[in-house]
């Protein structure tokens, strides 16, 4: 019953966040077919996103003026925006088309997600009760939904444009409900109109561990189809179930990590679960059938799944609600480099030495969070 009033009281940016799943996921379905259309290396098509990335940076700092700007109808701007420009990519026809569809496409989905983590921080520090993760969870159900409705499609003789096109219609009925919904309360109205800004040297530590976070995911979101593709002889459908399963086990996590983060803090949460994602990596990098690279990714999905949320309910818990929102903008920021870098360093390392040592890489990144992130980000909290 709380998690449904949870639902209820945040129904805005969960399905902006929602949105944003089924795009992304309908992207990583069709990335096969979509590389092969705009005639790209595994090194070319990675650059190709690099190029997305330098925009949906810069979108990023533009969130907390747009949120100022437009008030409460900006969520739904930016989820509109969205649903339209990912259709984009697929009317691609060479590599410099696809960058730049991309661009706009990374832009939109940049700012709605910024909009969105920070009406969910300050929804939690209205209502005092933990969201995050429950929302991020949506993120990955609706993600693991796109990417297995893209599958299908493309096993059908689909296009990646109409099976894009299809999708982002269904985006544009979240659009609605985000349209519809009410305010997430005074404390967002607050953050909206906020002109503090936060030192960099205390964001630094959970600004880097979305790094770390986001660019495995989008690595593995972006590269999985093709690894089962390529290593394993998978067919359309089969390679669309490897980002299925980290998006079906991204949403488990999630879910299941509202209820723990009224148990256990933080930083516990990070830890464990970025060990889990890392011995997951390794796993499906080295699998030599379908069934252990579907549990190396789903293992991974469940680490992934609690990284980037907790690491924002901690930033939103222990910042001053003036400065929250320029705080997550700024941490999204650092995160959404590694979202679009992910892709391209993972082609660059496929290009060279193959998507098994890549993904292998990816995994030892992971163990940084535990080693080194998460007691960085409790020494600045004690410092501040």
């Amino acid at each position: 019953m709380e998690t449904w009033r949870d639902l209820c009281a945040g129904r805005g940016p969960a399905a902006a966040l929602a949105g944003l799943g089924v795009v992304w996921g309908g992207f990583a379905g069709v990335v096969p077919a979509l590389k092969a259309q705009v005639g790209l290396s595994d090194a070319g098509f990675g650059l190709a996103l690099l190029v997305a990335a330098s925009g949906a940076v810069l979108a990023i700092w533009a969130a907390p003026v747009a949120e100022a700007r437009l008030g409460r109808p900006a969520l739904a701007v930016a989820a509109g925006a969205m649903a339209v420009a990912f259709a984009m990519p697929g009317l691609a026809a060479s590599g410099t088309a696809f960058a730049l569809a991309m661009l706009a496409a990374a832009m939109a989905s940049g700012v709605l997600d910024v909009l969105a983590n920070a009406r969910i921080a300050a929804l939690e520090a209205a209502r005092k009760r933990p969201f995050m993760n429950l929302a991020h969870g949506l993120f990955s159900l609706f993600y693991a939904f796109g990417a297995l409705v893209a599958g299908i499609l493309r096993e059908a003789g689909a296009t990646p444009f109409q099976a894009l096109a299809l999708l982002c219609v269904l985006t544009l009925g979240l659009v609605t409900v985000v349209a519809g919904a009410p305010a997430t309360g005074p404390e967002a109205r607050r953050d909206a109109g906020a002109t503090q800004v936060p030192a960099w040297a205390a964001l630094l530590p959970a600004g880097v561990i979305l790094l770390v976070s986001y660019l495995s995911e989008q690595a593995v979101e972006t590269w999985s189809a093709l690894h089962l593709e390529r290593s394993l002889d998978a067919g359309a459908a089969a390679a669309a179930l490897g980002p299925a399963a980290l998006g079906l086990t991204m949403a488990a996590g999630r879910f299941g990590g509202q209820s723990v983060a009224h148990r256990v803090s933080e930083p516990v949460l990070l830890r464990g679960a970025a060990v889990l994602a890392a011995l997951g990596a390794v796993v499906a990098a080295h699998a030599t059938a379908l069934w252990g690279a579907y549990l190396g990714f789903a293992a991974m999905g469940a680490g992934l799944s609690v990284l980037a949320p907790s690491a924002l309910a901690y930033l939103g818990r222990t910042t001053p609600a003036p400065q929250r929102a320029a705080a997550i903008a700024r941490v999204s920021a650092m995160g959404y480099c590694g979202y679009f870098v992910g892709p391209p360093v993972l082609g660059l390392l496929a290009q060279g030495f193959g998507l098994p040592v890549a993904f292998t890489l990816a995994g030892a990144l992971l163990l940084a969070i535990p080693v080194a992130l998460v007691p960085w980000m409790l020494r600045r909290a004690d410092a501040a």
